[in-house]
């Protein structure tokens, strides 16, 4: 059974974010300027070391998947609401619309922009080295993007699915999830996603397109208190 989607963010860390991963024993993460990110082999793994040597006072990094059993004293390990994993086995039907182009280092600050009004927290100054990233444009506006985040060498979640309050009602989205679905299919790659239950909206709008549930999937935000 593959259970790399379980522990979403330590399987990238260990295939294809090698590069980037800051590894301290059975914990992991991604340096705070791509992703505030943290992930632990297991939740048995005795994490206190590697929280102290990975974690800057006050910062906050997220989890998916797996979460410490204890963690240092004075640390905060908070439980959200598990969010819905669902993954993409067949193409989908790409609807029409504006050209998609892909994003470069001359389009960071309209990504920077659009990402900090509608998709706060989780993007930063250096996320768009973790994968591929495509955008639409409208009236010399970044309309709309979507990127590849997460992933195993045949896993990619689609990630940053956004657009610009300007634009919404005119099925950028769905075009950008279908076309960069579609074409991480054609490569072997199958497409992921995460999504809260709570987004009732966006959670129909994959369904209809042709995502199913994997599973549930937990998430925390684990936080070192201090100055």
């Amino acid at each position: 059974m593959d259970t790399a989607l379980d522990n979403p963010i330590w399987s990238s860390l260990q295939t294809i974010h090698r590069r980037l991963a800051l590894v301290h024993g059975p914990v992991a993460r991604y340096p705070a300027d791509h992703a505030p990110f943290f992930a632990v082999e297991s939740p048995a793994a005795d994490a206190a070391e590697a929280c102290v040597a990975l974690v800057r006072p006050g910062e906050a990094v997220y989890l998916l998947g797996a979460a410490p059993d204890a963690v240092p004293r004075a640390w905060e390990l908070k439980a959200f609401a598990p969010l819905a994993q669902m993954v993409c086995d067949a193409p989908l039907p790409v609807v029409d619309g504006p050209r998609i182009i892909p994003l470069t280092e001359a389009h960071r600050d309209d990504v920077l922009g659009l990402t900090a009004l509608v998709y706060p927290h989780y993007f930063r100054e250096r996320t768009m080295a973790m994968g591929r990233y495509f955008g639409i444009y409208q009236h010399g506006q970044l309309a709309a993007m979507i990127g590849e985040r997460l992933g195993t060498p045949d896993r990619r979640e689609m990630s940053a699915i956004c657009t610009h309050p300007r634009f919404n009602g005119r099925g950028h989205a769905r075009r950008l999830t279908a076309w960069l679905g579609n074409d991480c299919l054609a490569r072997g790659v199958q497409p992921f996603l995460h999504v809260s239950h709570e987004n009732l909206r966006a959670k129909l709008l994959y369904e209809q397109m042709g995502y199913r549930l994997r599973r549930d999937i937990g998430f925390w935000a684990l936080q070192r208190r201090g100055g």
